[in-house]
């Protein structure tokens, strides 16, 4: 099955909610799986994309997506921020002194 330019869009929005879906389970593993996932359909979505160009409506519907996964990313963060700042802190407290 052939997939087209826009195809690779909705699958990136799609992957991008099951990822968010695992933050706010606090599943980061999935989260981090995800994250591989769409990593994979993005350099596939730019091979694509040197080959085959959207049209006027498609270039709209693909506007509409990238609002839609960067609403997505913006609540992943906020979520993962916490989960972050602690990750820090244990870093922190196992890293040795500076010496001075």
């Amino acid at each position: 099955m052939e997939h087209h330019l826009l195809d690779y869009y909705k699958a990136i929005e799609k992957t991008s909610q099951q990822m968010l879906e695992a933050a706010q389970t606090e599943n980061w593993d999935q989260v981090v799986r995800l994250e591989g996932a769409c990593a994979v359909l993005i350099a596939q979505l730019r091979h694509k994309s040197n080959t085959e160009q959207l049209d006027a409506d498609q270039r709209k519907e693909k506007t509409k997506i990238m609002q839609r996964i960067l609403r997505i990313d913006a609540e992943i963060r906020n979520l993962a921020e916490p989960w972050l700042n602690d990750l820090a802190q244990m870093f922190d407290k196992s890293s040795p002194a500076p010496m001075h």
